[in-house]
C-alpha cells in the first residue's frame, strides 16, 4: 500500500494573474523587465504600446511611472509570454540576432510575412503565445 508523503509541497495553482494581490505584487518587476525588452528590441513607443493593448499616451506615461501601479491581466500575460519569447531567443542565439529576429521579416506560415512583431501586434495574445512555443520548439525546449 502506497502512503503519501507529507513532506513534499503541494504544487501550487497555475498562475493566471486573476487576484489582485498577485497583480500588485507583479506587476512593478514585469514592467521593468518590459521596458528593458523594449530597449532592446528596439521597439518605437508605437509598438510597444500595441503589444501591450494600450495607447501610446498610456505607454508614455507606464514609462514614466514612478509609483507602482497594478497592470491587469491581459497585460501581464502579454508581458509574460514577450519575456519567454525574449529569454528563448537568447538561450537559441548567442549574438545579437536575438534581439534582432523579432523585426526581422519571416516567411513562415506563423507569421504570414510579417515580422514576429507585427505578427504579433495584429495577433494579440494567441499569436504571441504561438511565437513562444515556435520559439520554444526551436530551441529544442518542447
Amino acid at each position: 500500500m502506497l502512503v503519501a508523503d507529507r513532506t513534499l509541497p503541494i504544487l501550487s495553482e497555475r498562475q493566471d494573474f486573476s487576484a489582485e494581490a498577485d497583480r500588485a505584487r507583479l506587476s512593478k518587476v514585469a514592467l521593468k523587465a518590459y521596458k528593458r525588452l523594449v530597449e532592446q528590441w528596439e521597439l518605437t513607443g508605437q509598438q510597444a504600446a500595441a503589444l501591450l493593448d494600450v495607447s501610446t499616451s498610456t505607454w508614455e506615461r507606464l514609462k514614466q511611472q514612478e509609483k507602482d501601479k497594478s497592470l491587469n491581466q491581459d497585460q501581464l500575460t502579454r508581458i509574460s509570454a514577450l519575456v519567454g519569447i525574449y529569454k528563448g531567443l537568447h538561450l537559441l542565439f548567442a549574438d545579437g540576432m536575438a534581439d534582432r529576429w523579432p523585426k526581422l521579416d519571416n516567411k513562415g506560415p506563423l507569421f504570414a510575412r510579417m515580422s514576429p512583431i507585427g505578427s504579433m501586434m495584429k495577433g494579440g495574445i494567441p499569436q504571441m503565445l504561438e511565437v513562444r512555443r515556435y520559439v520554444d520548439a526551436v530551441r529544442g525546449g518542447l
